[in-house]
């Protein structure tokens, strides 16, 4: 198995990384469609995935 050391993301980087508005990944998280861990009080996003996901065609639904 192989690890990664790819930092976590913001969701403020996450929506700047995807040229969107900070309301529009929380729309997201609450749909539970966008890639995201909660840490604490706070989303988190790792960019890999958030690649995938957007390569899967998940992202164009909303």
């Amino acid at each position: 198995m192989e690890i990664k050391n790819e930092r976590w993301s913001s969701l403020e980087e996450v929506a700047e990384y995807l040229g969107v508005n900070k309301d529009t990944v929380r729309n997201w998280i609450k749909k539970q469609d966008i890639p995201a861990c909660k840490i604490g009080k706070l989303w988190k996003f790792k960019l890999s995935e958030i690649d995938e996901w957007v390569k899967s065609g998940k992202s164009a639904k909303n």
